[in-house]
């Protein structure tokens, strides 16, 4: 019993096109043709053609068939090598259905990095947005402070800061500046590494400055810039003050 081409690629539930092509490449020998010139397969072939299907369907690219085939250390290692990145795309792909989880339970969720989301409940809509924007340029390590930094406690500044009303007066901002400056603080302490984008992110410190910049106009108003920038100048005085201190001879140095 012989098979024609179409036939024996039915028996093997792949199509022509690819019995075709495995001749040029030298995965599947011709066989002889009859007398009218078509091609005849027997069992050969076809037990040849599952176990190149059986490969590829493992994912064993073609160019590593005849590899896998040998049964060497190198086919050993392409198997292991497979598995490895069969691992990676199972956890991807568990991470997903983590997420699509989180969003379906909360649509907030869909606004946060991956591995913020339970978060999203405690966060209004403008942090949110800017941390999905952060997390384009941040390091993993850096996202990770971040999180540790926001699961603290959350005192009644972040909300009053948060509710900010864009026409605040000037009286209120520096209340508000001067209250938040002790906590932004501690957090550079706490955190020293997000207080430098330079360390902190995987792009150049001048695209990482400009991602955050703009984010920082776009979710907050006049009034949180204005803050933002009250506390910068806070704590850029303290520590001028601190190392003019520092420098300053001790008063039983200055008669020498």
């Amino acid at each position: 019993m012989a098979w024609s081409t179409r036939q024996l690629a039915e028996l093997a539930g792949t199509t022509t096109k690819a019995v075709r092509h495995y001749h040029e490449i030298g995965l599947l020998e011709e066989p002889e043709r009859a007398p009218n010139g078509y091609k005849r397969y027997g069992v050969g072939h076809l037990v040849r053609l599952l176990r190149i299907r059986r490969l590829t369907d493992l994912g064993v690219a073609l160019a590593d068939v005849p590899s896998v085939e040998s049964g060497d250390e190198e086919a050993r290692q392409i198997l292991r090598d497979l598995d490895a990145e069969l691992a990676a795309d199972i956890e991807r792909r568990q991470r997903m259905r983590r997420d699509l989880s989180a969003v379906l339970e909360n649509r907030a969720a869909l606004d946060m990095p991956p591995g913020f989301r339970t978060l999203a409940d405690d966060l209004p809509e403008a942090q949110r947005s800017l941390l999905l924007a952060y997390s384009s340029v941040l390091t993993p390590a850096a996202m990770a402070a971040l999180q540790e930094q926001l699961l603290g406690p959350r005192g009644d500044l972040d909300a009053e800061f948060a509710a900010l009303d864009e026409d605040a007066s000037d009286a209120a901002r520096q209340r508000l500046a001067e209250r938040m400056a002790p906590d932004v603080r501690q957090q550079h302490r706490d955190h020293p590494g997000l207080a430098d984008l330079e360390l902190s992110s995987h792009w150049e410190t001048a695209v990482a400055e400009s991602v955050v910049a703009h984010a920082l106009v776009e979710f907050y108003n006049r009034a949180h810039l204005d803050v933002l920038q009250r506390v910068h100048a806070i704590l850029f005085e303290d520590d001028t003050r601190q190392s003019e201190n520092q420098a300053a001879p001790r008063p039983h140095e200055g008669g020498r």
